[in-house]
């Protein structure tokens, strides 16, 4: 195609622009970190709550995650923005003045809400997903609710969100890209927008913007991957990260046949 013959001189360009553009993915991943972080805490939080035999903790958790779950990122980002704000305006003595003039701030309050909500179902389905013996179990033992979802419950269920929270990571990560809108945040998406003016978009965006958020993703899902595996692991339902990342043979396990005789067979399915 015709505007691929200018791209040799868009990569001088892209090099002389690398400091902006490193600036700019430094933004991006600092609002998927601390944006993530948030949502994590929330979701948890929220999900819980959700999932609590009280109503009084149930009825509000059900309106908090409906609310933000059902406001458009850019609506919320834009409330937290420009009205928000003027609570402090009319009332100056107020505190958590500087969070509130911190626009990063809010940008990363923004995506913590917003992914905290959907992420809450993520947890409260996973803890209805727990076997209901194991439920009984804790209530034959006389557990608190705290207790039994701490010690019991919790830990299984946590193995089980976990694909789930993956998703919604990396559809957070995508959605830090409307911070460009944000005033005083030049993330890299801002950058790649200005990177387009010597260029065009295809190099800037469908190019150099693909390829990067590609491989953000791709982190984040291989690091939530080996979370996975780990988590199972401790549950008994699956292989140390350890064993998965070994490039030695798998460990042979012995089983018994139907005649009671030991047979041994290989974790990768082989028998002997």
């Amino acid at each position: 195609m015709e505007f691929f013959e200018d791209w040799p001189g868009y990569f001088q360009v892209l090099w002389n622009w690398s400091d902006r553009l490193l600036d700019g993915l430094w933004v991006t991943i600092q609002l998927s970190i601390y944006g993530g972080l948030l949502a994590f805490v929330i979701a948890v939080a929220l999900g819980l709550m959700a999932g609590s035999p009280s109503l009084w903790l149930r009825a509000p958790a059900r309106v908090l995650i409906e609310v933000f779950r059902g406001i458009s990122l850019v609506v919320l980002l834009f409330w937290l923005m420009y009205i928000l704000p003027l609570l402090w305006m009319y009332n100056p003595g107020l505190p958590f003045r500087g969070i509130v003039e911190s626009t990063f701030l809010l940008g990363v309050f923004a995506l913590g809400l917003n992914y905290g909500a959907y992420g809450a179902e993520a947890v409260r389905a996973s803890l209805t997903t727990v076997p209901k013996g194991q439920w009984e179990a804790t209530t034959a033992l006389s557990m608190s609710w705290p207790h039994k979802i701490r010690r019991v419950i919790f830990p299984q269920a946590w193995a089980l969100m976990i694909p789930s929270l993956t998703n919604l990571w990396v559809h957070l990560l995508k959605g830090s890209a409307i911070a460009y809108v944000i005033p005083l945040v030049s993330d890299f998406t801002a950058q790649l927008n200005q990177l387009r003016r010597p260029t065009d978009i295809w190099f800037s965006h469908a190019f150099i913007g693909l390829v990067i958020y590609f491989l953000l993703a791709l982190v984040i899902t291989v690091f939530m991957q080996a979370l996975e595996a780990r988590a199972k692991h401790k549950l008994g339902r699956g292989p140390s990260l350890r064993e998965i990342l070994s490039p030695a043979p798998k460990a042979v396990i012995p089983e018994t046949s139907p005649a009671g005789q030991p047979q041994q067979k290989s974790t990768a399915g082989g028998e002997r």
